[in-house]
């Protein structure tokens, strides 16, 4: 049988495929822009004659047609790898939870730990004349997904950029179950190419200097490494690497101004390399069919013992809170969940064990408090009771805010106190040293 008489037996509509969903089950819904559309509104419209089904996924750009069921914290559970705003604010809705883990396991959790997936469904490219399906910018683990399900759906969007890669970033016909011709939506863009605020620009201003040439970068999620990127591109660095779980437009804008070459990295020399993508539509342009990229299952991307091979490796990414012990909180404010530990872990870690490796911490000195208005430090005594420790004291490196940088590695108590306190904002300082008194890490002999 050809490929194509095989995916003309596999077709389905989204309301057929959506049947083999029974009550009880576990769903698992893709990622990131790669989660099921068509698929999705199909399952809302059968979803109330279900009950008790559990779906995984994360870093949702768009909210599910399935969150606006009637009674849904009745009907599903979402299980969340890695929380956007948008499952957030499902955790109020009484649906939505997060999966604690470090995002380099992934693959292994769903071939070793997970032992019940009964159905997978996410957006994929269009088949190719191989009988392969890319996962598009979302790949991460979703190769590891259709080796445990069931039951594998793929929902074909022409618009999906075909990613290329080395190893476990497509499907073959032969593996999948039912096929569904999606409604070819755009793909979802993510915010954070906006201008920068005078914050964003003193941090990098700090960091920057910091990069060598030759370095290989990781950025994160938000502002901050966005705005590093982009000086970086306008900057006299040259034959920079990328070696990086989340794929980002500043990646774009340096490989633009002919920055990254990846020629001093020891592996995967002059290939970009990364678990899954988002951004603007101009990112999907560029990564589609492109060599210069590699898209790799994220057990591969952000293994510790990996990146901590790669000299002059620069790791970069934000935090919420920061305590006078250098404890580092990224993913929860007390005991309200903002988003996960994603490979912050890993990435702090291997830049931490890297020859010449730097791992930056930034996050603005304050924050507004939205319920009482009132100015508060992300510098703080102790975290805050409840608050998810997402990098331990014994693997800070740098942390980075407006006022200044600070390297807390081989520093005793006293000493980390005096750095964070001497980069926290001057209105905090005095409370600050009054707390680390009291916590006896504050020495007499230290200048107030």
């Amino acid at each position: 049988m050809s490929y194509q008489d095989e995916y003309k037996q596999k077709l389905k509509t989204a309301d057929e495929a959506v049947q083999v969903v029974k009550s009880g089950d576990w769903l698992d819904y893709g990622w990131s822009i790669c989660t099921a559309n068509a698929l999705d509104k199909a399952l809302a419209k059968r979803m109330e004659g279900l009950t008790d089904v559990n779906i995984r996924g994360g870093i949702l750009t768009r909210r599910p047609a399935i969150f606006d069921v009637p009674n849904a914290a009745d009907l599903f559970t979402w299980n969340s790898w890695h929380m956007s705003g948008i499952e957030r604010k499902a955790i109020k809705e009484g649906f939505s939870y997060y999966i604690p883990l470090r995002y380099s396991e992934l693959p292994g959790y769903y071939r070793n730990c997970i032992k019940t997936l009964d159905v997978a469904m996410f957006q994929v490219a269009p088949m190719d004349e191989h009988g392969y399906f890319n996962f598009g910018p979302g790949g991460s683990h979703l190769k590891a997904v259709c080796d445990c399900a069931k039951t594998v759906i793929v929902e074909v969007n022409k618009n999906m950029p075909v990613c290329l890669g080395g190893f476990e970033n497509c499907v073959h016909i032969s593996e999948v179950s039912m096929i569904v011709e999606g409604e070819n939506p755009p793909m979802e863009t993510l915010g954070g190419s906006g201008e920068p605020s005078e914050v964003d620009m003193a941090i990098a201003n700090l960091v920057v200097p910091e990069i060598p040439d030759g370095a290989c970068l990781q950025l994160g999620i938000g502002s901050v490494p966005n705005t590093i990127g982009k000086m970086i591109a306008k900057s006299d660095l040259k034959d920079l690497g990328v070696h990086t779980e989340m794929y980002v437009d500043a990646f774009v804008d340096m490989a633009e101004a002919g920055k990254l070459t990846g020629a001093c990295k020891p592996f995967d020399k002059g290939r970009q390399v990364y678990a899954f993508a988002a951004g603007s539509q101009k990112l999907y342009d560029y990564i589609n069919n492109n060599p210069a990229c590699m898209a790799a299952p994220v057990s591969y991307v952000n293994d510790i013992a990996r990146v901590s091979q790669i000299d002059n490796f620069i790791s970069i990414n934000g935090a919420v809170d920061i305590d006078l012990y250098g404890q580092v909180s990224s993913e929860s404010s007390g005991i309200n969940h903002i988003s996960g530990a994603g490979g912050q872990q890993d990435f702090v870690m291997g830049a931490y064990l890297a020859k010449g490796g730097k791992s930056f911490i930034c996050c603005s000195s304050t924050v507004m408090d939205k319920k009482t208005g009132k100015l508060q430090s992300r510098i703080r005594p102790t975290l805050i009771e409840g608050s998810v420790a997402t990098c331990t004291r014994t693997n800070l490196h740098w942390l980075v805010t407006e006022y200044g940088k600070f390297n807390a590695k081989g520093k005793s108590t006293w000493e980390r106190a005096e750095g964070l306190i001497n980069i926290a904002h001057p209105q905090f300082r005095d409370e600050l040293i009054a707390e680390a008194e009291k916590m006896h890490i504050w020495r007499r002999s230290n200048k107030k």
